[in-house]
């Protein structure tokens, strides 16, 4: 059995940017008396985009690079996807809260390499025989 030890770091690391996300929103929430939603502020709006649109891809995004690990992908396979989806939702982050197109376009395009690596490392270990 392969106990996962790659994957966790990324999960670890991505929990930590969720948490300043969601602190950012929360922050400005307090700061501009912003009760729900997104007051008709523009940046209110953006850094409620950064924080959903991370909740969005990121959950399925670690299970399929978890299933590549527990499924005995080269270590360096599990480690680029995972890097390629930190650093593209650090990326899109940046570029959805400060309204920056080209970090947010790379960082989403990363974000979809990470969750097509993954499904492609995922079904060719369970399906080989299709690949």
């Amino acid at each position: 059995m392969v106990i996962p030890i790659i994957t966790p770091l990324y999960a670890a690391l991505l929990g930590l940017l969720f948490l300043v996300l969601t602190v950012r929103v929360g922050m400005f929430r307090v700061k501009n008396s912003i009760n729900i939603g997104d007051g008709k502020n523009d940046e209110m709006l953006h850094r409620i985009r950064a924080h959903a649109n991370f909740t969005e891809y990121v959950p399925l995004a670690l299970i399929l690079i978890l299933f590549t690990e527990i499924l005995a992908t080269d270590s360096t396979v599990v480690h680029a996807l995972g890097a390629a989806l930190l650093v593209g939702r650090v990326l899109h982050a940046y570029g959805l809260s400060g309204n920056i197109m080209r970090p947010r376009v790379v960082g989403q395009a990363l974000t979809m390499l990470s969750l097509l690596g993954g499904s492609i490392c995922t079904a060719m270990a369970i399906y080989p025989f299709y690949f």
